[in-house]
């Protein structure tokens, strides 16, 4: 009996033995599979980081696209619209021109004044000549894209924001003056304006150094205060139009208005979603916030005209969407649904008083009203981004340990409504100081002002010898 347990003993020693030697020669064994399991692992991590790449390079490519949209053909059919038919080639030739013009400029030194490090005020020379902007992305503005994609998405903020001023002085600015006018604000106002918001090291960036972290999230003070009070400066320096405002202006054709509106609208979504720089959540969340303040932005000002004149009319109700749109933007990767609604309602009523009331009453010929939608519009949603951001949408404030801190007075943090007040005033600043100099530079170089006989037969055939409709054909 001994014998046999003793067998049997021996016998399960050597069994287990043989097994172990045999686990310790297989492939899946740790020490053998690792470099295998390593590189796997490795290539799926590559692949997982090419598909994001890929998608959110798409979207960027396609924002870029809907942004350029906005001024042609959006915003030149919109102001197109809004002139006499005498003047609407030479408007919408004003759109189209900067749309080349401020390209060449980019590329030779307006992205690297925008984005190079440099001072808090300006960047530096670093990317003169798109020098090492290539497919490898910056890390500091857009990880998962090539950096020459993020310049082709600025770009058309560079693009449209001049071209938002030429609605104050439609009508009667010479087309020489114009492009003269246009380096020179870009260079000036512009490029300064968004290295500090936006820019490494800016006064005003709130992510990467800034003295005072502001939040506009798509342009609410680098794009429409700019433009929206040097607007102003430029209607009042140039003066008004011949006849106003006893001659009546109405615009010739409000059906080009209205399908310049609506493709603004649209375009508007690569405008604020695209500001994401990611094919991700927070990208749906501001094109929801766009959405929403169109929409009731578009309501307020139709019912404040309705209440006022008795009917609302299609080109206030396509205003309004506007003035929704500008407001929204700063705000629109920080705030929630609800509160976009509110700000786009506020934005429409408010700007819809501007133009109403307020420019009558001061006797300003703001001939689109780029300053009561743009200006006010921009300074309004700069102003309540501040008091409705909040770390749900978008937690861009956090501590050392990487836990998100308030980021708006909702949540908590009433400094950042300051913030947001000294960056409107800097915006204001800039824009009003900046703009004169170069309007009094102009002018004494080749003039602003087309001449009074030019003026009445207009822009068309006086700047450009062509006519917008042939009547006789």
């Amino acid at each position: 009996m001994r014998k046999t347990a003793l067998g049997a003993l021996l016998c399960l020693i050597v069994f287990f033995g043989l097994s172990l030697a045999a686990n310790a020669q297989t492939p899946s064994s740790p020490a053998a599979a690792s470099p295998q399991v390593e590189r796997h692992l490795s290539d799926l991590d590559q692949q997982t980081h090419q598909a994001q790449t890929s998608g959110d390079n798409a979207w960027m490519l396609t924002s870029a696209a809907l942004v350029l949209m906005m001024t042609g053909p959006g915003l030149a059919l919109f102001y197109g619209g809004l002139v006499r038919s005498k003047n609407v080639l030479g408007t919408m030739m004003q759109s189209f021109t900067l749309m080349a013009l401020i390209t060449v400029l980019w590329a030779i030194v307006g992205y690297s004044l925008c984005f190079h490090s440099g001072s808090p005020f300006l960047g530096g020379l670093g990317y003169f000549g798109l020098h090492g902007v290539g497919a490898a992305p910056d890390p500091d503005y857009a990880a998962t894209i090539p950096q020459q994609t993020f310049m082709m998405f600025q770009l058309m903020f560079a693009i449209i924001t001049p071209a938002l001023i030429t609605g104050a002085f439609a009508e009667r600015m010479k087309f020489s003056a114009l492009v003269l006018f246009m380096i020179l604000w870009s260079l000036i106002v512009y490029d300064p304006m968004a290295h500090m918001v936006w820019g490494k090291g800016g006064l005003l960036n709130a992510t990467l150094g800034g003295r005072f972290p502001t939040l506009d999230f798509a342009g609410g003070t680098v794009v429409h205060i700019t433009s929206g009070v040097s607007a102003l400066v430029t209607a009042l320096y140039l003066g008004k139009r011949v006849g106003f405002p006893k001659q009546p202006m109405p615009p010739h054709s409000v059906v080009l208005s209205f399908i310049g509106a609506c493709l603004l609208w649209v375009g508007w979504f690569g405008f604020n979603a695209g500001s994401a720089l990611a094919a991700g959540s927070l990208a749906t969340s501001a094109f929801v916030a766009t959405h929403f303040a169109a929409a009731a932005a578009a309501l307020g000002w139709a019912l404040a005209e309705w209440i006022r004149n008795g009917k609302p009319s299609v080109l206030g109700a396509i205003s309004g969407s506007v003035a929704g749109l500008v407001a929204i933007t700063p705000a629109s990767g920080f705030v929630s649904p609800m509160p976009a609604l509110l700000i786009g309602a506020v934005a429409g009523v408010v700007c819809y008083f501007m133009v109403a009331r307020v420019k009558g009453k001061f006797g300003y010929d703001d001939s689109l009203d780029a300053f009561g939608v743009h200006g006010i519009g921009g300074t309004l949603g700069a102003l309540l981004t501040g008091v409705f951001a909040t770390s749900l949408v978008n937690p861009v404030f956090k501590d050392a340990q990487g836990n998100a801190l308030p980021v708006g007075l909702i949540d908590g943090h009433g400094g950042q409504v300051l913030n947001q007040l000294i960056a409107v005033l800097i915006s204001w600043g800039i824009a009003i100081v900046g703009t004169l100099v170069i309007l009094k530079i102009v002018d004494l170089v080749i003039g602003l002002r087309v001449s009074e006989q030019d003026e009445i037969d207009g822009l068309d055939l006086s700047q450009h010898g062509e006519e917008g409709y042939n009547f006789e054909a």
